[in-house]
C-alpha cells in the first residue's frame, strides 16, 4: 500500500509518539486524522502542521474508552473521507502503580485505555475496512508486554493484551486486512524520570541510548509501506532491550 491519497486515523496523536506517526503518514501524502482526549490546543496545532504538508485533516475529541466517541469519531471520518484505510492505535496512558496501592480503578483505566480503547477502535475501524475489503490496522504495544517490570503491573498487561488482540485480528481479518503491531522500548521516557535513571536505562540498553518517536514513526511508514505480506507480526523497536 502506498500512503498517498490514503485515509489514515491515528488515535492519541495531539502529542509526543502519536504526532510524530501523524506527520509521518501526512509526509507520505496520507490525509491524517488524529483524535484527542484532553489535549485540544496540542491537537489544534499538530492539524496544522498536518494541513500545512498539502494534505487534508481531521482532529477530532473522544474518549476512546466509551463506544459511543469511537462510532462518532468514526462516523465522522467516514463522512467526511468515505472511507479509513490506515488505523493506528497510539492512544495510551503510563503511570506507576506500586502493588501495594494499587486500586480497582487504576486498573480499569491503564487496561481500559490500553486495551479496551484498542479493541473499540478496531472493531469498529475493522467493520469499515471490510466492507471495502482492505485495510492496514497497526498498534502501539510496548516490550513491557513481553517482559513486564517492576510497579507497572496494569500497564504491562494491558500491552501484552494489545500483542494478543493483535495477532488474534490478523488471524480474523485476513487475507484482506493486515494487522501488525510496533513494541517500543525506551523511547520519549517520562519527565518526572532522574537523570541517574536515564543513564541507567541507556547503559542497560545494547545501542546505549534512548530512541526517538520517529524511530516508532518511520516503522508504522514500513509496515503501511513497505510490504503487503506482513500480517500478525511484533516489532521491537527498543534498542535491543528484549535480548540484553
Amino acid at each position: 500500500m502506498q500512503a498517498a491519497g490514503k485515509v489514515a486515523l491515528v488515535t492519541g496523536a495531539a502529542r509526543r509518539v502519536g504526532k510524530a506517526i501523524a506527520l509521518a503518514l501526512a509526509d507520505r501524502g496520507a490525509h491524517v486524522v488524529i483524535t484527542y482526549n484532553r489535549s485540544g490546543a496540542e491537537a489544534l496545532a499538530t492539524l496544522g502542521e498536518i494541513e500545512a504538508r498539502g494534505v487534508q485533516g481531521l482532529a477530532l475529541q473522544g474518549n476512546i474508552t466509551h463506544s459511543g466517541d469511537v462510532d462518532a469519531i468514526v462516523r465522522q471520518v467516514i463522512e467526511h473521507f468515505g472511507r479509513i484505510d490506515i488505523l493506528v492505535n497510539n492512544a495510551s496512558n503510563y503511570y506507576k502503580t506500586p502493588f501495594e496501592t494499587l486500586t480497582e480503578e487504576q486498573w480499569d483505566d491503564l487496561v481500559g485505555t490500553n486495551l479496551k480503547g484498542t479493541f473499540l477502535v478496531s472493531k469498529r475501524v475493522g467493520d469499515e475496512m471490510l466492507k471495502t475489503g482492505a485495510g492496514k490496522i497497526i498498534n502501539l504495544a510496548d516490550w513491557a508486554g513481553f517482559r513486564p517490570y517492576k510497579d507497572y503491573i496494569p500497564y504491562c498487561v494491558a500491552k501484552a493484551g494489545v500483542i494478543a488482540l493483535t495477532t488474534a485480528l490478523a488471524k480474523t481479518l485476513a487475507p484482506h486486512i493486515q494487522v501488525n503491531a510496533v513494541a517500543p522500548g525506551p523511547v520519549l521516557l517520562p519527565e518526572d524520570f532522574s537523570d541517574t535513571l536515564r543513564q541507567a536505562i541507556v547503559q542497560a540498553t545494547p545501542l546505549k541510548r534512548i530512541g526517538t518517536p520517529d524511530d516508532i514513526a518511520q516503522t508504522v511508514v514500513f509496515l503501511v509501506e513497505g510490504s503487503d505480506f506482513i500480517t500478525g507480526a511484533i516489532i521491537p523497536v527498543d534498542g535491543g532491550r528484549l535480548i540484553a
